[in-house]
């Protein structure tokens, strides 16, 4: 990954949350629009949305009136040792109404706590339910999508539609529903049963807390900038790194170690500075609402001892009292956090919605061909195409390759003659003209059925986490051990496979590394010969093998190739010469065809590519 998409996954939002919701809240565009299509995800769990919503009323209801259950109590405790203090006759505490309080208390929290685990256990699967439903669905959607789209597109932004915005929206649904319910209950729920013990002393607590908001917000205001730009200067650290990972062996060759780490330093200095500033504004925070509540506790205590003696309170109240502001103002501070989560959710949300909604591929064909037996006769008839349809780059294309045959196209990089492959197996879609099989357009058949027609062996070699049979057998998922090792002996894999640890069952690692490049094209290779296709496509196969390989190569490729129609993409012009037909291209268009022979005498354009080849092989 580059340093810009790096920086893009840190920045956007996408790289975890800060305390407090500190960090710069990515809005979305539409808030309520998006809100409205989640709750189309959410509307066939209404039922089970409900239930949570009375478990969590119920968890923090039975909550909430502890404080003053206990305050009970404790007037009962002071009382008693009051009155033996006093020498009151008979004085005793009542160790037995207590014990009481505390069985119920026990009974209450238990119940609190049950309720509690009962609304995160159905969320969590409400949440887990819709994230599967939105990866499937994205997952459907990247196939039903046009390749021009991800021509547009880096990987990761692609895949963190996947990952890091469902899970954003997964995380929100699974943890912040159920607590900002419970917030909610408690500020309503704990302010009632501070109005019940003191009007006087709630507005004394109430007081305090927009000199709590204002210092905190002043606090927030300053860190936000730091907080943003310590998530950038994470990306370009972590960007640094993996390139400096990646390319560890060039670094080594070129003796550049000193400067990746003088790179490092500054990098990890500005994210050092940004950091500490930032984690320190932050850290702010609680020592100034602990301080601000201290001085509210005082306050309110100071008042509660005077109305105590003018018998307005009870002790016991007092301390409810205390306990509920300690409650009061911890769900204020998460309603204020999820109220940031919900705008970075909503704004992952629409990302997500944004993703489904793209443009699709043209839609199949209502009656789609279904070919018994293919011949493999392909025409392109007057082809015009552009990746924008202002650029034509195939200006107008006709040829007609009769079934068996072996065609080569040929021309300089940027010709087009790798595009007119992507067209044959519609990739994309023509801006005018056509391309017949067997006489039939190729819209005219199901994507699945028209791409099962071809076996394709790439310059570009891909080869996943797995399995070396595996690997071969992605071109026949049916195909016996014995099948891929057949595959493997006339694609002359077979040799070198036996040689490497665990053989078959070797593990392919990430990228496929543990391999040479031309091990991997060998494996390709044997893949398409095990698939069996009807039309083959060769882009450069033998590019990246040695020559006494590629001699072996060619066979296996001729004895493929033989009764079937094909496709040979070739910059080395040594190794088309028996094509049956060469297709020269320049700008777009077909410039000359015919067999190497013929092109030749006509000392054209290709004449003088060909000899040009060789005058550099003579020069070297």
């Amino acid at each position: 990954m580059s340093n810009k998409e790096t920086n893009n996954k840190r920045s956007d939002g996408y790289g975890g949350r800060h305390m407090g919701g500190m960090g710069k809240v990515e809005k979305a565009k539409d808030f309520k629009g998006t809100m409205n299509k989640l709750n189309q995800y959410l509307k066939p769990y209404s039922l089970a949305i409900i239930t949570v919503i009375i478990f969590a009323i119920g968890s923090a209801a039975f909550s909430i009136v502890g404080p003053k259950i206990l305050g009970k109590a404790t007037t009962k405790l002071f009382q008693g040792l009051v009155n033996k203090v006093m020498g009151v006759a008979g004085a005793a505490i009542d160790f037995e109404y207590i014990g009481n309080i505390v069985i119920l208390l026990l009974g209450l929290y238990i119940i609190s706590a049950v309720f509690s685990f009962v609304q995160g256990y159905i969320m969590s699967g409400i949440a887990q339910k819709v994230s599967y439903k939105m990866r499937k669905e994205i997952s459907q959607k990247i196939n039903r999508m046009p390749l021009k789209y991800f021509d547009t597109k880096t990987h990761g932004e692609v895949l963190s539609r996947v990952t890091n915005d469902v899970d954003t929206v997964s995380q929100t649904l699974n943890q912040s529903m159920s607590q900002i319910i419970t917030s909610v209950i408690t500020i309503i729920g704990v302010l009632i049963m501070m109005i019940s013990i003191s009007w006087q002393m709630t507005i004394v607590a109430l007081l305090i807390l927009p000199i709590s908001m204002t210092l905190i917000m002043a606090v927030v205001k300053k860190s936000q900038k730091y907080f943003k730009s310590q998530q950038e200067f994470l990306g370009h650290v972590n960007g640094q790194v993996e390139e400096v990972y990646g390319g560890h062996n060039i670094i080594k060759a070129f003796n550049r170690e000193e400067e990746a780490v003088i790179k490092f330093e500054e990098l990890n200095n500005n994210l050092y500075n940004s950091a500490w500033k930032s984690q320190f504004l932050s850290g702010m925070m609680m020592p100034i609402m602990t301080f601000i509540g201290n001085i509210g506790y005082v306050a309110v205590s100071i008042l509660g001892g005077w109305l105590a003696i003018k018998k307005t309170i009870e002790v016991g109240d007092i301390l409810s009292f205390i306990q509920y502001i300690r409650t009061f103002t911890q769900p204020i501070a998460q309603v204020a956090q999820i109220a940031n989560v919900l705008q970075s959710t909503a704004a992952a949300a629409e990302r997500v919605f944004e993703f489904l909604e793209e443009e699709e591929e043209v839609p199949e064909s209502k009656n789609p061909v279904k070919l018994e037996e293919v011949r493999g006769e392909v025409t392109f008839k007057d082809v015009q195409f552009g990746y924008n349809p202002d650029k034509i780059i195939i200006n107008d294309f006709s040829a007609h390759i009769k079934p068996g045959q072996k065609v080569a196209i040929v021309g300089p990089t940027g010709a087009g003659k790798t595009t007119m492959i992507k067209l044959l197996m519609r990739f994309y879609d023509l801006n005018n003209g056509s391309i017949l099989i067997d006489g039939h357009d190729i819209k005219d058949f199901k994507r699945e059925d028209l791409r099962n027609m071809f076996g394709m062996v790439l310059q570009d070699t891909w080869l996943f986490n797995g399995s070396i049979m595996e690997n071969i057998r992605y071109g026949k998922l049916d195909a016996t051990d014995e099948e891929v090792i057949e595959a493997a002996k006339a694609a002359h894999v077979h040799h070198f496979v036996k040689a490497l640890p665990n053989g078959y069952n070797m593990e392919l690692n990430e990228e496929a590394s543990n391999i040479s490049q031309g091990q991997k094209q060998l494996l390709t290779i044997a893949r398409a010969i095990l698939s069996n296709p009807n039309i083959l496509i060769l882009d450069e196969a033998t590019s990246s093998v040695d020559t006494r390989t590629e001699v072996f190569i060619q066979k296996a490729m001729e004895n493929l190739m033989e009764n079937r129609t094909s496709f040979i993409i070739a910059h080395r012009l040594s190794t088309i010469r028996n094509a049956d037909l060469i297709l020269v291209m320049k700008d777009g268009d077909i410039v000359e065809q015919g067999n190497h022979e013929e092109l030749l005498k006509a000392n054209g354009f290709y004449a003088s590519l060909y000899n040009s080849q060789f005058e550099n092989m003579d020069a070297s």
